[in-house]
This record gives C-alpha cells, structure tokens and sequence, in this order.
C-alpha cells in the first residue's frame, strides 16, 4: 500500500476495501471482480478530482512525498552508462548533489541534481538533499567540464535548500552558491534543469539557472520553505499554510509570472502513483527542449540565458 497523506484519506479508505475484496476474493468462491472494478473506478475519478485542485499547501505534501521519484530514479531509467564523479577538489566530497556524466537517449550529456534517499541511513548520507558548499562547488567543477568539452548539461532540482549549519557557513556557503548560478549563466552549451520534488532558495536556483527550466506539475519551487516564511512573518509555523499561498509557488503559478518555462503533468495522483511513467514524461520533455537548444551557436545561448534572467528582476521596477 502507499504513504497516503492527510488529504488523501477518503482514498485510502476505498483502496483499503479494495485490497480486503482481493483477498476474499482469493481464497473464496465467489468472484467479486466486478464490485472491485467499480470501486477502483471510483477511486480514479476521486484521484482525478482531488489532485485537479489542490491547494498551495497540498502542493507542498505531494512535492515532499517519500515516495516520490528522487535523482537515482531518473538518472537510472533516462541515463545510459552514467559515471558519478565525486569531490570539488577543494575540500571533500558532497553526496547531497551528484553528479556525473553518461549518455541520454543517444546522445553524451553532464547531469547533476539533488539527491535526498529514500531510506534513513540514504537520506543521513545524501543528507536530505541539502548540499553544503562542496556540493555546489562539485557542481561548478562539472559545469565548466561540460562547456570544456561541449556536452549538454541537465540539472534534476529536488531540495529543500542549501544545508544551514555553521560548517557550511563557515566553509562560504552563500559564495559557492552564487559562482554555481554564475557558472549556469556562462555556460556555451544548453542547459535544461527540472523541477523534480522541492525547489528550495538559493540552493535550488544554483542548478537552475538554465535556458529551459521545467517543473513537475505538483512540484514547488520558492525563495524559502512556508515554514521559514511562517516563522518570519507570523511568527509561528501553524501559518504554513498561508505562507504557501502567499508564495505563488506552485508550477501553473510560477509559469504564468515566467519565472519557468514550462509544466510537465503528471500522472493521476501524483508522480509517486505511477513513477515509471513520471520518470518517462520527465525524459520526454527534458528530450523535446534539448533538441530545441542544441543548434543554437554558444554565445547566442549564453546572452539569450542572462537576458532571461535579467528580465525577471525588473518585474515590478517599471
């Protein structure tokens, strides 16, 4: 059975009756398969409905969902003979950002993204995809490679933000951050980043600064958690909710302010009901705007990305 979340629980209820009919189904006489079929009937319209209009703060329970597919899960369905290469050469190794080189859909490309796990002793490791600055510091090292030797680079964003401890401050969190974001911009090859899960602060804009940034429908992509926000404004984190609708951070807002590029739907009930054809959809898309990039003449790239950007800081300067 899946991780059901709170909003979820008149569908839990109905897959629970479902699962007790198969079970009497399979060690009696009687065949219930029809009475099975109209309660999973049942469930997919109240799967369709529900997820058609979820809140802000829904949003936020489904992009944080466990069992959500993470990096490894995209990296192992959409990257042929892919090759992890560690440390930032300056420090230590970061396992909350990897990183690699490998072959997608034929052709040779640098990925790099977030990874949280999927276990406790994996999410310890990857430290819940909250990168220190090594990370991002590996990160930069992997961009330059990829313009150094003109591969296409695909960033996978899931994480809450950068990690907060006093190591990483200490280590110049906030100027490894900003050169990873300045590495983006002058890149000559395209760059394509996908909003897979939570696209946290500054510690998700380092891998997304690119021509084409993409979000999964139920992802989340904010300047700080609701939680951050909560407590900041209202001064308690019960305000979480507010602070989510506040934030304009859900994919369909973020695309109509032109802070992204586009959407990519997901599967009914989300991208951890059907996490093959979520994986699939994500590597159409990424392969649909490399395509669209791949022609275009490397200084040509590099202006039309910082223009981009460029633009979305005058809104509201007018």
């Amino acid at each position: 059975m899946p991780t059901f979340l709170e909003f979820e629980k008149p569908i839990a209820e109905l897959e629970g009756k479902i699962e007790e009919l198969r079970h009497l189904d399979a060690g009696g006489d009687v065949s219930i398969a029809d009475e099975v079929s109209k309660l999973q009937a049942k469930v997919n319209r109240l799967l369709k409905d529900t997820y058609g209009k979820l809140s802000p703060w829904q949003k936020v329970q489904v992009a944080r969902h466990p069992e959500r597919p993470h990096f490894a899960d995209y990296v192992k369905d959409l990257v042929e003979d892919f090759t992890p290469l560690a440390g930032d050469r300056n420090f230590a190794e970061d396992a909350a950002i990897v990183g690699g080189i490998g072959r997608f859909r034929g052709r040779s490309v640098v990925v790099v993204g977030n990874e949280k796990g999927n276990d406790t002793e994996s999410r310890v490791r990857h430290n819940f995809g909250m990168a220190r600055p090594e990370g991002y510091r590996k990160a930069r090292r992997l961009f330059d490679m990829a313009d150094h030797f003109h591969l296409p680079v695909i960033t996978l964003v899931d994480t809450a933000g950068a990690y907060p401890g006093v190591g990483a401050e200490e280590r110049g969190q906030a100027e490894a951050i900003a050169r990873s974001i300045q590495s983006c911009l002058g890149l000559r090859v395209p760059i394509v980043s996908v909003v897979i899960g939570e696209g946290g602060s500054g510690g998700a804009i380092a891998l997304a600064a690119a021509d084409r940034v993409l979000m999964l429908e139920h992802a989340i992509y904010s300047v700080i958690s609701p939680e951050g926000c909560a407590s900041i404004l209202w001064r308690t984190n019960e305000a979480a909710q507010d602070a989510a609708e506040a934030l304009r951070l859900t994919a369909d807002d973020l695309r109509r302010l032109k802070v992204i590029d586009g959407v990519i739907e997901e599967p009914v009930g989300g991208a951890h009901r059907n996490r093959r054809e979520a994986v699939r959809r994500v590597g159409d898309a990424i392969s649909d705007n490399l395509e669209e990039l791949i022609g275009v003449e490397g200084g040509a790239l590099r202006t039309r990305r910082r223009e981009k950007f460029v633009e979305m800081g005058k809104i509201g300067l007018h």
